[in-house]
């Protein structure tokens, strides 16, 4: 099983490439930087809290796991 410590750092780092990504789409949809970060901001937040706990569910989980 991985350590939490681990579970946070993937999250994080994609959480940041979800964000640089969700920020950049939402500003061509939208034309506005502040409207794009903000909704960009709120989707990383909400999709890192539920990543997290995912992945912390799976690592219970031993289907599919050899040995």
């Amino acid at each position: 099983m991985e350590s939490k410590l681990r579970t946070i750092a993937k999250a994080l780092t994609w959480q940041a490439l979800g964000l640089a990504v969700t920020g950049a789409l939402a500003w061509f949809h939208t034309g506005n930087m502040a409207t794009a970060m903000s909704f960009a901001l709120s989707t990383a937040a909400s999709g890192l809290a539920f990543f997290v706990l995912h992945e912390r569910i799976w690592a219970r989980v031993r289907w599919g796991i050899g040995g």
